[in-house]
């Protein structure tokens, strides 16, 4: 069994007797009908339907742990308590609390069923790995930018700080990667992320890319928009990358460039039809 630290990740703990009621008016998908014993992806997103972060959602005693990028918590925590006013909810950074790891392991029950104890974690992230948060630690053997390129292979985004309030969730198919629910009702942003879906406004989609080593964020080029930029790069490891571009280019197979007279990216096919 391999194990890698994960230190890309932090911790959000929402607490308090109205939690469950205040993320499922906040977040992408359900968390009113949300079990112990599963987690969820949800996003976060701006009145405008871009997203301010995407989570995994994990219930816990007297509240839920929410993880997303580290760069992003004490900005999304303190964004996110001005939504608190009267309800009873606290709102803490707890990265500092659990140590993070990945692990190439089967979890019974299926993806994204719990086990939980109280100094311990574990999350099926799919059929092949494991999340583990505990207070104990563990000694890893791999470095943790195996696990985010397992993630940009199973097309799931993970916003950070440079490509915050960017996207709108079928962007960067998060509600392929079953971050969204489009049923449950209003949260921020719903109005738009919903007119996207059925109006099919959504003019740029997430692909996998290989060939250069890139960054979040970064400007990626196609020969059909000579001089001006038609994708951004939403994560990467190694010379793979998750990355939103123009449907036209993709479509008209236009060559995706890091500059406009690099060589051309490989767009390789994700777990799920686009």
């Amino acid at each position: 069994m391999r194990i890698a630290k994960l230190e890309q990740y932090g911790l959000l703990q929402v607490s308090g007797e109205d939690a469950r009621a205040f993320l499922h008016a906040q977040l992408t998908n359900d968390v009113e009908h949300l079990t112990p014993g599963t987690a969820r992806y949800a996003g976060w997103c701006s009145a405008k339907g871009r997203l301010l972060a995407t989570f995994l959602v994990m219930p816990r005693a007297g509240g839920f742990l929410l993880q997303l990028s580290r760069d992003l918590v004490p900005i999304v925590a303190k964004r996110l308590q001005m939504f608190v006013l009267r309800s009873k909810v606290r709102i803490s950074d707890a990265t500092g609390e659990w140590l993070q790891y990945g692990l190439w392991e089967a979890l019974p029950g299926g993806d994204l069923s719990v086990r939980q104890a109280e100094d311990r974690i574990e999350v099926a992230i799919d059929a092949n790995r494991t999340l583990l948060m505990t207070k104990t630690p563990q000694i890893a053997d791999t470095a943790a930018e195996e696990w985010a390129l397992d993630e940009i292979r199973a097309g799931r985004p993970l916003i950070v700080q440079s490509t915050q309030d960017q996207f709108v969730p079928q962007m960067v198919n998060f509600e392929l990667a079953g971050g969204v629910d489009f049923k449950k009702g209003c949260y921020p942003g719903q109005e738009v992320v919903a007119r996207a879906q059925y109006r099919g406004a959504v003019k740029r989609r997430m692909y996998h890319l290989r060939g250069a080593a890139l960054q979040p964020g970064q400007d990626l080029y196609s020969d059909d928009m000579p001089g001006q930029a038609s994708g951004t790069v939403v994560n990467a490891a190694g010379d793979e990358s998750l990355a939103v571009l123009q449907l036209s280019a993709v479509e008209g197979r236009s060559p995706i460039r890091v500059q406009p007279q690099a060589s051309a990216l490989e767009i390789l096919p994700l777990p799920y039809s686009q």
